[in-house]
């Protein structure tokens, strides 16, 4: 386990309760405006995709490699990860101790570990299992990458 923040004045890790519990959350050292490059994805190694992967094209999964594996689920989120500039973007303006977040199905297709949402924002999506399960109406409201664009055109064509 990393111990030391992998980008310092940035962001963090903020672990909640017990180690173990999965409540830990990344949270912004610094202010960012709307549409600023929070970080820069570098470092990423391809592999399977897993619950601590991400999804970069229709085929290929990364994983993170550092404190954004924190990057928690929300259905209004603060910022998404913007493929094709391998960047992570901030979607509103953030203030220095907002937690980052994404919303997962912007990035993932078909996820490997389905969970339920607690976010309670009004556009919950309630069960979070990828965009594959969602209507291309529900998923108008994000922004998501250019392959889940690409992957709904193909499904919808039906």
């Amino acid at each position: 386990m990393q111990t030391s923040p992998s980008h310092p004045g940035l962001f963090k890790v903020v672990r909640q309760g017990d180690p173990e519990s999965f409540t830990s959350k990344l949270v912004a050292e610094r202010d960012f405006a709307k549409d600023a490059v929070i970080v820069d994805l570098t470092g990423l190694t391809p592999g399977p995709k897993r619950y601590s992967s991400v999804q970069i094209s229709a085929t290929d999964h990364v994983e993170l490699n550092s404190d954004l594996l924190y990057l928690n689920h929300s259905c209004d989120p603060s910022t998404y990860l913007n493929i094709a500039q391998r960047a992570i973007v901030a979607l509103k303006d953030i203030k220095q101790g907002d937690e980052l977040d994404f919303f997962y199905p912007s990035t993932e297709w078909d996820m490997a570990q389905a969970f339920d949402c607690w976010c309670g924002s009004a556009k919950c999506i309630g069960k979070v299992n990828g965009a594959s399960h969602l209507s291309s109406d529900v998923l108008k409201q994000f922004t998501i990458s250019e392959h889940i664009t690409q992957l709904l055109k193909e499904r919808d064509q039906i």
